[in-house]
């Protein structure tokens, strides 16, 4: 054969053989039986003559013995076996010789006896091995996706994803709702995220929008008199991507007519609690604590708290002003705030390692972080002089201070404090390994301002969606002192990730037409962009709530696992590309002639 000439493949086809087997399913009751199993080669090894294939498939390993003494033309062919070739084999079962079985595996008391082989496709060596918890390159794992899923844990938590899947459709069934799709090509509606726009060929100059959730329509299909829907749905957002975003994720969709918020929130917790008794058999205990937003930011400094630690945010405006300490005082005069937390049992670490939180802190904006050492001596600090013994007892007893705890100070804008403060105990319990993985904290937040100032857009923008209803005992307030409105909105935290957030609706015209002009949206604008769901509110629109579950964050969260894109069987990077397959691409001239487009 010259150089230039390739081997002929060994392939052979699959003809009327049949699978009998898993390569998870034989145990020693199995011994005895002819069986045929088909897979991908793991690891071939040669002992003496004897060759050993452990054969792969997404359900287990079985380990299948090729003896030349059984079948010499058998044995020979095995002698080509490499790696990620795909077999289909034929034999007896039988027991393992004593000392030789391997617990770890569910078919490790048996080997299967090849006495036919048929290799189905030759492999060539693989760019990374095909094991569990291997250490490669992110890039190079997504360019080879098809190779990636073959891994075992990457196919555990896709059958992870699958039984989460079926189970809450089970539930939800049992509860009364229904599966109702909804269109993936809709009206442009752009309120928060980018919108992608997909061009018609047939109305030329027109868009259809990929949804970015189908909050319109499952506000439809209340008024339609569907009381109860759900959806396990794609949603599309061109934003700006990191490790827990991606431009096409899945919700669980949940809506539900005549309700308030604890109908809504109750279903959402009963769900959550059936799923991970059902997935991971954790029995959650019932029911989540509540915070509102405001108690939520004032003692973890976010509206997602992490509550498995401690190192909870506490107000020291008291001891700061009868304290002498003017940048603490000067602040407070400005209409800031002074707040700190407890370092419990860090009196020990050096001026270094307190410098480096000071950096993190000035990271989200704090000028610097004031700290104290507590020791049996008492108070240790430069900033000590400043508070006399009363401002001292008064710190003391604010933080719950003891011997060997460091208190720390952050003294700014609320948000600013918020936002340095929050940080700080993350990383605190970060360093103090005080995060446990294997531990789920569930909680609900609850009473979010509606809008928010856009400082970039001079103009009030909504904190969840439009369509959210302002707390009725606030509606008041909603053109005169619009940031002090609350929204019946409720997010569901567990471990400091936001896993689901929704909200009673806004179910009559009049106020939903006062929300667009709040958020800088005119009538005429309004009409264009949401005048069918304006007109669907005329013919008598029942009140409606619902909630959305971030099915990838929920998956991950369960499977133990950081980042979304390890959840989903085909990803895209931070820039929104597809490596495996090259998307986004360019395409043919022709068919932006005919979508009428051309590229500037």
């Amino acid at each position: 054969m010259s150089s230039t000439q390739k081997k002929r493949p060994m392939v052979e086809s699959l003809g009327d053989w049949k699978r009998t087997h898993t390569c998870a399913d034989l145990r020693l009751e199995d011994m005895g039986n002819a069986v045929t199993l088909m897979g991908w080669v793991t690891r071939r090894r040669d002992h003496g003559g004897v060759i050993f294939v452990d054969l792969r498939d997404r359900c287990g390993i079985t380990q299948v013995v090729f003896r030349p003494d059984v079948n010499p033309g058998v044995h020979k062919k095995a002698e080509n076996i490499r790696s990620e070739y795909v077999l289909a084999v034929k034999g007896k079962v039988e027991p393992r010789p004593e000392g030789m079985t391997n617990p770890k595996l569910p078919t490790g008391a048996v080997d299967v006896e090849c006495t036919q082989l048929r290799i189905l496709n030759e492999a060539e060596t693989p760019p990374f091995a095909i094991e569990p918890d291997i250490d490669v390159n992110e890039e190079l794992r997504l360019r080879y996706r098809y190779l990636d899923l073959r891994r075992a844990d990457m196919q555990e938590i896709l059958v992870l994803r699958h039984r989460v899947s079926q189970s809450t459709r089970r539930f939800l069934t049992a509860q009364g709702f229904l599966e109702i799709e909804t269109p993936f090509l809709m009206k442009s509606t752009p309120e928060g995220a980018r919108d992608y726009l997909v061009p018609s060929r047939i109305n030329r100059g027109m868009f259809y929008a990929l949804p970015q959730s189908p909050q319109t329509y499952k506000q439809l299909l209340m008024v339609a008199g569907f009381d109860r829907y759900f959806q396990i749905v794609r949603c599309f957002r061109d934003e700006d991507l990191r490790g827990d975003r991606q431009p096409e994720f899945t919700q669980i969709d949940i809506e539900m007519s005549f309700v308030d918020e604890n109908d809504v929130m109750d279903l959402a917790e009963s769900l959550t609690v059936h799923l991970f008794k059902d997935i991971l058999n954790l029995n959650a205990p019932r029911p989540f604590p509540k915070l509102t937003y405001q108690e939520a930011i004032d003692r973890y400094g976010t509206d997602k708290p992490d509550t498995r630690f401690g190192f909870e945010i506490v107000d020291l405006k008291a001891p700061a002003l009868a304290s002498e300490f003017q940048v603490f005082r000067n602040v407070l005069d400005a209409g800031g705030q002074v707040r700190g937390i407890n370092a419990r049992g860090c009196a020990g670490l050096s001026r270094k390692q307190i410098d480096d939180l000071g950096a993190l802190a000035g990271q989200f904006g704090a000028k610097g972080l004031a700290w104290i050492k507590v020791t049996d001596k008492g108070l240790e600090s430069s900033i000590v002089k400043f508070f006399p013994e009363a401002a001292q007892n008064q710190i003391r007893k604010a933080l719950d201070a003891a011997p060997g705890d460091l208190l720390l100070f952050v003294a700014d804008q609320p948000d600013i404090v918020a936002q340095a403060l929050g940080n700080l105990r993350l990383e605190l319990a970060r360093r103090l390994n005080l995060i446990h993985n294997d531990e789920y904290r569930f909680l609900w937040v609850t009473r979010f301002p509606l809008v928010e100032w856009d400082e970039a857009e001079k103009r009030f923008v909504a904190v969840h969606h439009p369509f959210t209803s302002p707390l009725e005992a606030d509606l008041d307030n909603l053109e005169s002192n619009p940031a002090a409105v609350r929204a019946r909105a409720y997010d569901l935290v567990l471990n400091g990730n936001e896993i689901a957030g929704g909200s009673v609706r806004i179910h009559r015209r009049d106020i939903q037409e006062r929300i667009f002009q709040l958020l800088g949206i005119p009538s005429g604008e309004a009409e264009a962009k949401f005048g069918f769901l304006l007109n669907a509110f005329r013919y008598g629109a029942p009140p409606h709530g619902g909630i959305a579950f971030g099915y990838d964050r929920l998956i991950a969260l369960m499977a133990g696992v950081e980042f979304i894109r390890d959840v989903i069987a085909f990803p895209k990077t931070n820039t929104a590309a597809s490596l495996m397959d090259g998307a986004p691409s360019e395409v043919d001239p022709t068919q932006l002639r005919e979508l009428g487009l051309r590229l500037l």
